[in-house]
């Protein structure tokens, strides 16, 4: 069983810079064919500063700090077990191209249900850029034992 005590866990504060070229990728793996998503130029013309980040981005730049599975091993989470549950975003405001994103991460939940035999964890991060709050980010893991 994972331990409840994690409840409250905080990771360490990360930054990323959003970059022109993994907008235009991520825009080209969802298949998103709005040219603000990938041409600067229609960004400009449609009232963005650059090219802005779109919706589900921000869960894969968080994802991009380094050992995104560290807080599964500091709560002796087999990586092999985990399944994901969902995700969920709420935004507060736009990011773009050349932005610097602030992460912070933290465990808001931790239940089990089947009897114990699925657990689930949930992860609420706060993403800024300086003092202003862009989105907030809810994943949810689940930990299968069988």
């Amino acid at each position: 069983m994972i331990d409840p005590a994690f409840i409250g866990y905080e990771f360490g504060l990360h930054h990323r810079e959003v970059e022109k070229g993994q907008l235009r990728f991520f825009a080209r793996a969802i298949a998103e064919t709005n040219p603000i998503y990938s041409d600067e130029a229609a960004a400009r013309a449609a009232g963005y500063p650059s090219l802005p980040v779109p919706p589900t981005f921000l869960f894969c730049l968080d994802m991009d700090r380094g050992n995104q599975y560290d807080y599964m091993d500091t709560m002796g989470i087999e990586l092999g077990k985990v399944l994901h549950g969902e995700q969920s975003f709420r935004y507060y405001g736009m990011a773009f191209a050349d932005d610097t994103l602030s992460f912070a991460s933290r465990i808001t939940d931790i239940y089990a249900k089947k009897g114990g035999l699925l657990e689930f964890v949930v992860r609420d991060t706060r993403v800024h850029r300086g003092n202003d709050p862009i989105a907030d980010l809810r994943s949810t893991i689940i930990v299968q034992h069988r």
